[in-house]
């Protein structure tokens, strides 16, 4: 699926479905931008302004709709954060640099079964993938910087390894652990769930990266 990009008269909404886990959510929020089961554009951002276009965004966790406005260069988080959601993806939302492409917003795979790895395409439901979204608080010194680049980089056949300053949160919103490198399960077999603890390898899970 090829993104879909819309031109308003302040910017440019881009939606990219092969990344989009939530779609419902939209439709509910907002029937009169997302209008499904339509003959031709399902997609009308005229009739949003724009900043509620940008909460719009900034509310797509999986980083499937953008909107990058004229002559203003996207916002940068203040905070980076991986929020740990529960039976689902993680949702990392921070400066990201992942498979050469530079990213605000994605939800990543932790339960093995999505066909688009690292990111989540919403397998996790069908794959009936059960993880709690409020881990064990680790303990933690605060950051000297809570924002600035992160980097996600896929092990072949193993976790995902992410770098930077980085505060990780339970679905409920509270932080859990602060880190600079760790390393997530995203073969759905660890029993230290977000974090990898080396299940991928008897579980003989395989990426397709």
């Amino acid at each position: 699926m090829s993104i879909e990009t819309h031109e308003t008269d302040d910017g440019t909404l881009y939606f990219d479905g092969k990344r989009c886990i939530h779609s419902r959510n939209c439709v509910l929020n907002r029937p009169d931008v997302f209008v499904p089961n339509v003959e031709g554009g399902w997609i009308h951002p005229e009739r949003a302004s724009k900043d509620e276009l940008h909460g719009l965004a900034e509310n797509c966790p999986s980083g499937a709709i953008q909107f990058v406005e004229h002559n203003k260069a996207p916002s940068k988080p203040l905070v980076n954060t991986l929020h740990i959601r529960e039976d689902g993806p993680c949702a990392l939302k921070a400066e990201i640099q992942i498979n050469g492409e530079a990213e605000t917003r994605l939800t990543l795979c932790r339960c093995g079964a999505s066909k688009n790895k690292p990111y989540c395409d919403g397998s996790h439901t069908e794959a009936g993938f059960k993880a709690t979204g409020e881990p064990p608080v680790q303990p933690s010194e605060a950051l000297a910087q809570r924002d600035g680049p992160v980097t996600v980089s896929a092990i072949k056949d193993g976790p995902l390894m992410v770098e930077g300053n980085l505060e990780i949160c339970a679905g409920t919103g509270h932080t859990i652990n602060r880190t600079q490198q760790t390393f997530l399960c995203r073969c759905g077999a660890s029993k230290n769930k977000p974090y990898c603890d080396g299940s991928h390898l008897q579980a003989g899970f395989t990426s397709d990266e």
